[in-house]
């Protein structure tokens, strides 16, 4: 496909990729008047955001293998269709447990969305022209993760419109995008009849990777972190991934291919997206939530904060992309924004509650350049070590571990966070003489508004102090990003498609 034509199909798939990313991030701001519309629980609360996950993240490896068995574009309707199906099912859901269970199968499409749109781009263009894309992939990435909270928080406002929009919203740009795909997606497909899907070794993936999250969900708030459930959970999780790796090491058509993780660029690159994988998820949960309730912002003015974070990865990773299709040099751009990423995190690891916003925004402008330089060009160096029959799985794998550590990072600086927060909370109404039961301020989710000044004034400092020991932790974790970085080797990307 000519430069033309790629854009016109490019237009399409950035579309699909958009409405999958911006359908997690536009609930978040909406779900507790959602919930509460519902009559839903606290952990009802948590399960509307783990079932969209678990289908998701336990989906990708398996929908990248079928990218490479049969058509991609047939799978990439089937996806969209079920997306559209289960977005408007969950708009017009009755009860939580109904929202739940739409959510779950939400999630599969949303997995399916963002490794075929991968695969197809894997599909049309070289690795070392693919660079220039990727800009595009970042920008639509970037918008969607800090765009999303501001749309979900306008659409809930809006009496016109109503938190069941936050659903519907996705339907009509997915409808048009399958259209315009139809239209301009023309790829030639290698029919493999003597194939078959590893079965088993999906089952085992998806239900040990589950189990996993589960536990991670769960742990610190309904058991201990050393307790006989995590025992079971971690344990069972182990044997059942373990007997993954022995099927996967023995059916002809694997899942997940071992021959690749195993390799020193890919397996080098996947523990990079592990890092960056959790920056990028946790980024703006946890960016929004400072400005929010550390510092008193409204969700509307939080998102706008924000946006030194965008503009960092849309304009990094544009950027960069050219440059890389430019030398065909992939390592030093990966090397310099994960080394970025780290910095920018230990920026904001100094803030607190009254840390100056100039301050606050050239760390999260760090974070952002540091996604956007290594995140896309994380995939690329897979991409450039496989050939096109196998760039699919390699495709899944890479972008499954970048959102099971996305996903991990997130429930663990959450359950840091709510510690470090509920022990500020506690000093600090014990230093004013009010017990910590009878102020209402308890220590998950807080209504800070409804609170008596003198305790608000507790609970932002809380908030806002707190969140800098999680981005500590992130520090650390992208440093483990530089060390895999470093060792990647100093290949040129292919010109061709294929190997």
């Amino acid at each position: 496909m000519d430069h033309r034509h790629v854009l016109r199909a490019l237009s399409g798939l950035l579309i699909v990729l958009f409405v999958a990313m911006i359908s997690t991030t536009v609930v978040s701001v909406a779900l507790p008047q959602i919930i509460g519309s519902l009559d839903g629980t606290q952990s009802q609360y948590t399960w509307v955001v783990t079932a969209t996950l678990l289908a998701s993240t336990a989906s990708t490896p398996i929908w990248g293998k079928l990218a490479d068995l049969f058509s991609k574009k047939l799978l990439l309707q089937i996806a969209i269709g079920l997306f559209v199906v289960s977005s408007i099912a969950c708009g017009f859901a009755q009860s939580t447990e109904q929202l739940i269970a739409f959510r779950a199968v939400q999630g599969l499409g949303m997995g399916a969305l963002q490794v075929l749109v991968q695969v197809i781009i894997a599909a049309m263009i070289s690795p070392k022209e693919r660079g220039r894309y990727n800009g595009y992939l970042g920008g639509v990435m970037a918008v969607a993760t800090v765009g999303g909270p501001l749309l979900g928080g306008f659409i809930t406002d809006a009496s016109w419109l109503g938190w069941r929009w936050c659903f519907f919203i996705a339907v009509p740009f997915t409808l048009l995008a399958s259209v315009m795909l139809s239209r301009t997606l023309h790829l030639a497909e290698v029919r493999r009849p003597d194939t078959k899907v590893d079965y088993l070794g999906a089952s085992l993936i998806a239900a040990g990777v589950s189990l996993l999250l589960l536990w991670v969900t769960f742990v610190g708030d309904d058991f201990d972190w050393v307790s006989w459930q995590s025992a079971v959970m971690v344990g069972g999780s182990v044997l059942i991934l373990g007997a993954a790796v022995l099927v996967e090491a023995r059916v002809k058509d694997p899942v997940v291919p071992l021959h690749v993780v195993r390799r020193r660029d890919p397996a080098l690159a996947i523990v990079a997206s592990l890092a960056v994988g959790m920056a990028m998820f946790g980024g703006a949960v946890f960016l929004g939530q400072y400005f929010q309730i550390g510092r008193g912002y409204s969700p509307t003015e939080a998102g706008l904060l924000t946006i030194p974070l965008m503009a960092g990865v849309l304009v990094s990773s544009t950027v960069a992309g050219r440059l890389v299709s430019k030398t065909g040099k992939v390592k030093p751009y990966i090397v310099t924004g994960v080394v970025v990423l780290a910095l920018g995190f230990l920026g904001l690891s100094f803030i607190d509650h009254e840390t100056p916003l100039v301050a606050v925004s050239l760390g999260m402008l760090g974070v952002g350049v540091g996604v956007g330089m290594s995140m896309q060009n994380l995939v690329l160096v897979l991409q450039n070590t496989v050939p096109l029959s196998e760039i699919g799985a390699a495709s899944g794998a890479i972008t499954f571990f970048r959102s099971l550590g996305g996903t991990m990072g997130v429930s663990v600086l959450g359950a840091v966070l709510a510690h470090q927060v509920a022990n500020k909370i506690a000093h600090g109404l014990a230093e004013l003489g009010i017990d910590p039961a009878a102020s209402g301020s308890g220590g998950s989710t807080l209504n800070v508004a409804a609170m008596p000044p003198q305790v608000q004034d507790v609970v932002r400092a809380a908030y806002g102090d707190a969140t800098g020991h999680i981005f500590l932790i992130s520090a650390c974790i992208a440093v483990v990003g530089v060390i895999a970085s470093l060792f990647l080797t100093p290949t040129k990307l292919r010109d061709s498609v294929d190997l």
